[in-house]
């Protein structure tokens, strides 16, 4: 994401600490957080996809998803 899109999330950040935000400002806020959390969660994909575990026996094995409980 870029430098300006951040900034802007923090400047509307701010403002909502000083007053409410118009509708417009919601709206705009609510699509910088989706593009940021995508772009993060993209990134954090391509991290934990390059990580690899070292078994006792030496070998490397890629990190695996772990299996959902519910």
């Amino acid at each position: 994401m870029e430098k300006e899109k951040v900034d802007r999330i923090n400047e509307l950040a701010r403002i909502k600490k000083e007053r409410d935000l118009t509708s417009e400002e919601h709206a705009e806020r609510d699509l910088l957080r989706k593009e940021y959390i995508a772009g993060f969660r993209q990134n954090m994909h391509a991290v934990l996809s390059n990580v690899k575990i070292q078994q006792e026996d030496g070998t490397l094995t890629p990190l695996q998803k772990k299996e959902d409980k519910h």
